[in-house]
């Protein structure tokens, strides 16, 4: 059974599942969708059109599905969705997408999205996602499955984080980072791989083996972009776990941090 305070403002076509908790003074908009199991804690503001999943937590003060700030947009009807297991801590930012862009900002399954964080317009995150007190992105930031972006980091709008990768406190980033790969900085670096990271995900020795020795290829031998590629690629033959690495450099769209 769903525990609704009193003193909550819900808008009578937002459809709230099963076993929703809802706290004072929060604000659920129309059009809103809270799945089966979800908490929403107190003075929490939750607009049109955003889809929430199962059992997430929003803590106070969040403002989830906000209209964009950016210039462009005029009111159209765009969307946030978020999936299920996510934990949004105080006073985390989220606002939906424009229609320049796919009219979607998305945040996928079993992410931590702590204090204060910001997620602009038309961001995706994918899965296993942390992100720490104040990191802030821009719009149309790209997050891949399993990333870390450390507190009060920076990252400009267009950029793609890949899987596995870990962005350092206080960081800045303008370009894309491949997946498994640690920057940090201001402006940030490459530093080397996430091995700590793949050790508690399951990698083994080999397959990180493997992905140091694709890195070095990339940034520490200075060959031209398609030749590290080719060279990559070779390793890929033998450890599939690269293969990620090398896809998350060819979709890169605004320039690999190198």
């Amino acid at each position: 059974m769903s525990q609704i305070d009193p003193r909550a403002i819900i808008d009578p076509s937002a459809e709230l599942g099963e076993g929703v908790v809802i706290g004072p003074w929060t604000m659920i908009g129309p059009g809103v969708k809270i799945g089966d199991g979800s908490v929403i804690h107190s003075h929490v503001v939750i607009r049109a059109l955003t889809t929430i999943g199962k059992n997430n937590c929003i803590y106070q003060f969040s403002s989830i599905g906000e209209d964009t700030p950016d210039l462009k947009y005029r009111g159209e009807p765009t969307r946030l969705e978020i999936g299920d297991n996510n934990t949004i801590r105080e006073g985390v930012t989220i606002h939906r997408g424009t229609i320049q862009d796919k009219s979607l900002t998305s945040i996928g399954d079993n992410n931590l999205l702590m204090a204060y964080v910001h997620v602009g317009h038309d961001c995706n995150i994918g899965n296993n996602c942390i992100l720490v007190n104040n990191a802030s992105l821009a719009g149309h930031v790209q997050v891949g499955d399993w990333a870390i972006i450390s507190g009060y980091a920076l990252i400009h709008q267009y950029v793609s984080i890949g899987a596995h990768s870990f962005i350092g406190a206080g960081a800045y980033l303008t370009q894309d980072i491949p997946a498994y790969v640690m920057a940090a900085g201001s402006p940030s670096q490459p530093k080397t791989i996430n091995s700590e990271g793949l050790r508690r995900r399951g990698f083994d020795r080999d397959q990180i083996a493997a992905i140091k020795q694709a890195y070095k290829i990339l940034y520490r031998q200075g060959l031209p972009l398609e030749e590290a590629l080719e060279k990559m690629a070779l390793l890929a033959a033998d450890e599939p776990a690269v293969q990620l690495m090398i896809d998350t450099v060819r979709m890169s769209s605004r320039g690999l941090l190198r």
